[in-house]
Order: C-alpha cells, then sequence, then structure tokens
C-alpha cells in the first residue's frame, strides 16, 4: 500500500495550483491531480502485482472529505477481495441495474400479453384483455414502474366504474392482479399484488356479488318450443337452419357456428367438439338425435369450405345471425336462452339425472367431488334424453 503523505487542510487543498499530482494525505494514495486549470481526485491502489489509477471526481464538485470518504471505500473492498470500481463508473452499473428492472406497467402489460396469449381461445380474447386495461387501467397506471404501484394507484382504476360497471371492473381488478403477479415474477417488483381482492380490496370496495345486476339470457318458455319450432322449420336460410342445430343439440351458438363436416360422425350419430372450441376447454362428444341427423344430411355442402354453416366469403356466421332470425320472428329472446329452455324442460318434464343434463350441456361441475367420480360422459344416457328433447320441441298437438 503507497504511504500516507502528509494530511492537508481544505485550505492547503484549495491553494494547489501547480500541474502535477498532489498528494494530499489522510488515504494512502490519494492525490488532486492539477492539469490545465482543471483539478480532479485520483486514487493510486495497488491491485496484485498491478497500480492502477481511479478517478474520484472534480474538485471541488467532489470536496477533500468527500474524496477521502471514497478512498477509504475503495480501499476497504479491496481489502475484502473485490476488484476497484470508480464511483462514477459504479453510479452508471447502478443506474444501468435500476433500468433493466424498472419496468413500466404497460411494458409487463405488453410483455405478459405476449407470454400468455398462447393459452387463450382466440384472438378476440387478448383484444379483450387489451381493451379493458387501455381503457381503465393505462390512464393512470401506463407509464408508472410496476415496483411503485400500490394500493392508490389501483383504487385510481377501479373506484369510478366499481358500482356503474362492477362486472367490467371485477374483470379489470383481475387483469392488473395478473400483470402486476407476472411482474413480480419476474423480479420487476416486490411485496404483496395491490390489486388482489382477499383480504385486501375485499375491505376498501363492496361485494361484487352485493352490487352486480345477475341479467339472464332471454329464454322462451318451455311449453312455447313446439309451436316456435314449427315457425322457425319454415323460414329458409342457412342461419335459421344453424338456429335450429343450436336447439336440438342444446349447444353454445359459437360451437355450432364453428363446426366443420369432418366433426360429424354420421355412422355413429355424434358430433365432436374440439376442446379449443369449447368454453371448459376440454372436448365435448354431442349425440345428435334422429332430427339432428335429419337435419345436417338436408345441408348443402358447399365447394371451398368445410364449415356446416358457412357465412358469405365462407366464412363463419357472425355473432348476431341467429339472433337476427328471432328478432324477424318477433320473438323476445336470444339464441343462449334456448339452453336455459333445454334445462328447464329437462328438470321439470323429465326424470333424467341432473347430472346428465348439466353433462349435455357441457357445464363444469363446481364440486370437486362430483367431478372426481364423473369417470364417463353418459354419451348413451344424454343420447335418450336429446331424442326425447327432439321429439317434445317436434310435438305440434
Amino acid at each position: 500500500m503507497p504511504k500516507i503523505a502528509k494530511q492537508l487542510s481544505d485550505r492547503a487543498v484549495a491553494a494547489l495550483k501547480a500541474e502535477g499530482r498532489h498528494a494530499v494525505g489522510g488515504v494512502a494514495g490519494l492525490h488532486l491531480r492539477v492539469s490545465a486549470g482543471h483539478r480532479g481526485w485520483v486514487l493510486r491502489v495497488k491491485v496484485g502485482d498491478a497500480r492502477k489509477d481511479i478517478g474520484l471526481g472534480a474538485y471541488p464538485v467532489v470536496s477533500l472529505a468527500e474524496a477521502r470518504e471514497r478512498a477509504w471505500k475503495i480501499h476497504e473492498s479491496i481489502r475484502e477481495g473485490h476488484a476497484p470500481v470508480a464511483p462514477r463508473r459504479q453510479q452508471r452499473q447502478a443506474l444501468l441495474a435500476q433500468a433493466a428492472t424498472e419496468k413500466t406497467f404497460r411494458w409487463c402489460t405488453e410483455e405478459f400479453l405476449k407470454a400468455k396469449s398462447s393459452e387463450w381461445k382466440n384472438a378476440k380474447h387478448r383484444q379483450q384483455w387489451e381493451n379493458t386495461l387501455e381503457t381503465y387501467a393505462m390512464p393512470a397506471l401506463a407509464d408508472l414502474a410496476v415496483s411503485v404501484i400500490d394500493l392508490p394507484h389501483v383504487l385510481a382504476c377501479l373506484e369510478p366504474i366499481w358500482s356503474s360497471k362492477n362486472e367490467t371492473a371485477s374483470r379489470l381488478r383481475g387483469r392488473i392482479e395478473s400483470v402486476l403477479d407476472w411482474a413480480a415474477v419476474r423480479k420487476y417488483r416486490t411485496g404483496e399484488n395491490p390489486a388482489r381482492w382477499k383480504g385486501h380490496l375485499d375491505k376498501v370496495l363492496a361485494a361484487p356479488s352485493k352490487i352486480q345486476k345477475v341479467e339472464h339470457h332471454r329464454a322462451l318458455a318451455v311449453d312455447d318450443m313446439p309451436s316456435f319450432m314449427t315457425a322457425l322449420q319454415s323460414r329458409v336460410g342457412i342461419a335459421a337452419r344453424a338456429l335450429e342445430f343450436v336447439i336440438l343439440t342444446a349447444a353454445r351458438s359459437g360451437e355450432v357456428r364453428g363446426a366443420i363436416w369432418t366433426e360429424i360422425d354420421f355412422k355413429n350419430a355424434i358430433w365432436t367438439v374440439p376442446a379449443e372450441r369449447m368454453k371448459a376447454g376440454v372436448e365435448h362428444r354431442v349425440p345428435l338425435s334422429d332430427a339432428a341427423l335429419h337435419l345436417l344430411k338436408s345441408l348443402p355442402r358447399i365447394a371451398g369450405t368445410e364449415l356446416l354453416f358457412p357465412g358469405t366469403k365462407d366464412q363463419p356466421l357472425s355473432d348476431m345471425t341467429m339472433t337476427a332470425v328471432m328478432r324477424r320472428m318477433n320473438i323476445d329472446a336470444v339464441p343462449h336462452g334456448f339452453r336455459s329452455t333445454f334445462r328447464d324442460w329437462a328438470g321439470e318434464k323429465t326424470n333424467f339425472p341432473r347430472e346428465v343434463a348439466e353433462q349435455a350441456l357441457a357445464h363444469t361441475l363446481e364440486s370437486k367431488v362430483e367431478a372426481a367420480y364423473r369417470r364417463g360422459d353418459a354419451l348413451e344416457k344424454r343420447r335418450q334424453m336429446m331424442q326425447e328433447w327432439a321429439k317434445f320441441i317436434a310435438h305440434t298437438a
């Protein structure tokens, strides 16, 4: 270690004007270097067999006391076996490290969507996430580092719509929570998630169950089904046939609109809906009644498309196509409501077990115990049920 020179005072250091290096004492190797009128601190240290000069900043911006303190810390670091780093370089490294972890909420949202969107069924799902976050979260959170986002920031997004648009607000809360959870796993933030519900937001926001208005899909009464089917079957057009198939199979309209011919097994009278088109993400077999098979066999096979019910330009029918059929018939209901009508019929007018009706609707069982004991899909029991349903809605007496 270099010898420690005589310790100069602040006044003595201020008086140093001659060019060259001037030892100032107090810490071994500390010098004030004067060159072309510029004065700056330099610490000469020995690391192994090599000598090295480390700049400690300009004088008097960095005072004598501060230069000695910085020099002392570097010597201490060397004694502990660490390679010496100039304070300015150390500061730059710290800033770079901080920049690598200081990510904004917008950046994290974009990266989260890239990482997770492959799990979602279609591009529409990602679009819903983007739209909700862009409309309600980004105005308050977009440019904030995720590391600083806390309860007040989350509430600024949620409170304005919590009562008036609670379903949207609830989805927004969950989506903000997911983005912040992703950011925490990636080490961009630490601590509890301020968008979590249980034990946190549930203490400051009203429970959704207390303020949400439950809006059921408008459905036709069970006893009105036979006359409605007669009227529906008299209408021409692919949309009317698609709606008829929705009713005969108790399927969701999206499952029917995307159905293709290779999913139909005419020999065994089964329609197999692939997992990616099912709400629960599980493949679903639908037993086809005689009426459903007859309808399918009557459909034209249109060149250039595999769709059972193609829309314009051989694309699937739109969401509103079947609804439009019902409006033209002056029916105050929606296509999805026929699933409710089917469930009412099964419960009120048949002796089929509840679980068979639930399987026909491809509902996910809430009871984990019941789900664990469900070994098959009750296909043949459901086939009998769908045959009885077809007979009931065809009855015109």
